[in-house]
């Protein structure tokens, strides 16, 4: 046997394993990082730590078939800037806001997940206000401000130690506000930007962890 075939013998008999922990007991199979509570809620950039523990938690809903899996998430994702090695878990944006009239901060968020038998990858979406809206004298108005966050979480799955490796996360924050125009001729002041990072021609960001950030399999 090649090496070549030896690993995808490794592979099938993984994603095997895998599988089999879910047949008959989908619901409550979760993967869980234990940290703290990031002290500035909204900066992306700032990951200093509250010291208030908390678990990120990704537990499984339903098991979709091929490899994918309906998961939902409480607790929140670590949140990282590149050659940092200080991690903390941001527990707002990253689940968001929901509701109507006036929306309101999530306890948890679904989240879709494919494991390919040795990487685990998972698509967050979340949707973040600042509830600054407003209206003024003579009809003027402002919205507020609206964040449309995703993030994929890409994990090394080790299984002789039941757990996932966080290696990437792709993180793209979309931004929307209407506020009232100036002049006649321009009676609203738009703005979407698909993608608003806090940099130059703003592109999504990939965010490699510099410290260990393990999701133990329970």
């Amino acid at each position: 046997m090649t090496n070549g075939e030896s690993m995808k013998m490794l592979r099938i008999l993984v994603f095997t394993i895998f599988s089999l922990l879910f047949q008959g007991n989908v619901f409550g199979t979760s993967i869980a990082y234990s940290g703290f509570i990031c002290l500035n809620t909204i900066d992306i950039n700032d990951i200093t730590s509250s010291g208030i523990p908390i678990e990120s938690r990704f537990e499984v809903i339903e098991d979709v078939g091929g490899g994918i899996f309906r998961l939902r998430l409480t607790g929140g994702i670590p949140r990282i800037v590149n050659n940092d090695r200080n991690v903390c878990i941001d527990n707002v944006t990253a689940i968001g806001y929901s509701g109507f009239p006036l929306p309101e901060l999530l306890e948890a968020i679904d989240a879709i997940a494919y494991f390919s038998g040795q990487e685990l990858i998972i698509v967050v979406s979340s949707m973040f206000t600042d509830l600054s809206a407003r209206r003024g004298a003579f009809s003027s108005f402002s919205t507020s401000k609206i964040l449309a966050i995703t993030n994929t979480l890409i994990f090394a799955f080790n299984p002789q130690a039941s757990s996932f490796s966080l290696s990437k996360v792709i993180r793209n924050t979309g931004f929307t506000h209407t506020e009232t125009g100036s002049t006649i001729s321009i009676p609203f002041l738009e703005t979407v930007l698909p993608s608003d990072n806090g940099v130059s021609q703003s592109k999504p960001l990939i965010l490699t962890p510099t410290s260990s950030i393990e999701y133990r399999l329970e």
